[in-house]
């Protein structure tokens, strides 16, 4: 009997990792990081054994379903990974920038052990840049949406366009026991059905067992035209009282859809006299990703790009790749837009923006994304009156918006919708969502769907389908 072990994004967002098993058959779903509170979780170990992986799946390139690749492969894992051609370039940039943060960080506390004589408390990065590269000397498979791979005469997967991130998939197991013909479905992380710069997820295939994501199982995003209604509201009123706009981005998709939007306000002449910055060289290299693919954008996106207009570019935007040209931003005393990461504020360039700008009641700072608890963009989301930064407490002044409705994750309306289509469906396994979040989805859906069972996954928890 095939089973189902999730070490990951259990009653929790983050760290997505599920390993399916049919007779000697091993498939790992994801290998992603532990963000927010639980970040030390990710030195744990997997609770497998990664040289027992025969194949490695990746439904997209966030570093929540991606970032411990290079520890599994560090651990002994030498089988076949399958993801889309954007995702297997957008995986190799995150975690490069992944291993460098990390070594980073390393050296950072080790310094700081070593004054106090206490180095051998300092643990070594999870992984290094060379982990990265060995993940990438590995047999690679480039799927193609709606293709069937054969994994053996018995078992065969196929990816879908998840329209959540450029290459998103959501996947699917089919296979037979016995004579009887199954189907397993992972949702990764869907999209929403309005998206800025895809097209919305495609319609699921038939299958009895889903597991879906569940990080906005408890609410319905505004719609997309508010939500850049209240955007554009924010840069320009901001701008126009002198003041500065810090945007933390994550930067895959977001980045790139608030290029577009403010793309959009320079050609109806919104933005003169103002300066924006892209401050991510994670970012900039994500962004000629998507450049790469036009025919993986929507259909205006597709348009733009094939009649010679970078829908990611305009006069007033430029691009610090360098850590110099980040801190003269810092000589910018107003009318500036400051695109920068990490998107939750938990470390590069965007804490330094956040350190000079947040308690000036001039600026605003505008999250455009979701907030793991324990991270310092949830605790300014939250209403902190004081954030610390490099050992300083920072009073917080600024105007801060929430909009949500830029959400690449589908709201439980999306995914309900989505989840209805899918014919012989019994069961729904919930995952990748808080606590919270898990049983008002699990509330809802036992109200709309009649003789589906629902169940939240608890971690390391084995089922049996």
């Amino acid at each position: 009997m095939a089973k189902i072990t999730s070490y990951g994004a259990a009653l929790m967002v983050t760290g997505s990792c599920h390993l399916f098993e049919l007779g000697s058959i091993k498939i790992l779903i994801d290998c992603g990081m532990i963000q927010g509170e639980s970040w030390q979780d990710n030195y744990e170990p997997f609770g497998f054994d990664a040289k027992e992986i025969d194949y490695l799946i990746l439904t997209h390139g966030h570093a929540d379903h991606i970032g411990r690749v290079p520890k599994l492969v560090k651990e002994g894992f030498r089988g076949k990974i399958f993801a889309t051609a954007p995702t297997f370039d957008i995986a190799q940039i995150m975690l490069l920038d992944s291993a460098a943060l990390l070594y980073e960080e390393y050296e950072t506390l080790l310094r700081k052990a070593l004054r106090r004589g206490d180095e051998s408390s300092v643990k070594e990065p999870l992984y290094l840049k060379e982990h990265v590269e060995h993940v990438f000397a590995l047999p690679l498979h480039v799927a193609k949406y709606d293709e069937m791979i054969v994994l053996a005469p018995f078992l065969s997967l196929t990816f879908y366009d998840a329209g959540h991130i450029l290459g998103s998939s959501f996947i699917s197991l089919s296979y037979e026991e016995e004579g009887v013909k199954k189907g397993v479905i992972f949702s990764g992380d869907l999209g929403s059905h309005n998206r800025l710069l895809l097209n919305s997820l495609e319609n699921p295939p038939h299958a009895q067992t889903l597991f879906v994501e569940s990080t906005y199982g408890d609410r319905e995003h505004r719609e997309i035209a508010e939500s850049i209604a209240e955007f554009k509201e924010a840069i320009l009123s901001t701008l126009e009282e002198g003041g500065n706009v810090v945007i933390p981005s994550f930067a895959l998709e977001r980045t790139q859809e608030i290029l577009w939007l403010l793309h959009s306000m320079h050609k109806e002449g919104l933005l003169h006299h103002c300066y924006v910055f892209l401050d991510s060289p994670l970012a900039i290299e994500a962004t000629k990703i998507y450049q790469k693919y036009p025919a993986n954008l929507n259909q205006q996106l597709g348009l733009h790009v094939s009649l010679g207009d970078d829908p990611f570019s305009f006069p007033q935007l430029k691009l610090t790749q360098r850590k110099a040209d980040s801190i003269e931003i810092n000589e910018v005393q107003k009318k500036a837009i400051i695109i920068a990461g990490s998107g939750m504020c938990t470390g590069g360039r965007v804490v330094h923006h956040l350190k000079h700008r947040i308690w000036n009641p001039k600026n605003a700072i505008i999250f455009v994304g979701y907030q793991v608890k324990g991270t310092m963009g949830r605790d300014i989301v939250d209403g902190a009156n004081y954030i610390r930064i490099y050992g300083e407490d920072i009073k917080v002044r600024a105007k801060v918006y929430t909009i949500n409705g830029f959400s690449a994750h589908a709201d439980r309306k999306d995914m309900l919708l989505w989840l209805k289509k899918i014919k012989e469906l019994n069961i729904i396994y919930l995952i990748h969502g808080e606590t919270d979040k898990i049983e008002h989805f699990k509330s809802y859906l036992l109200e709309q769907c009649q003789n589906i069972k629902i169940h939240s996954v608890k971690k390391r928890e084995t089922i049996y389908i």
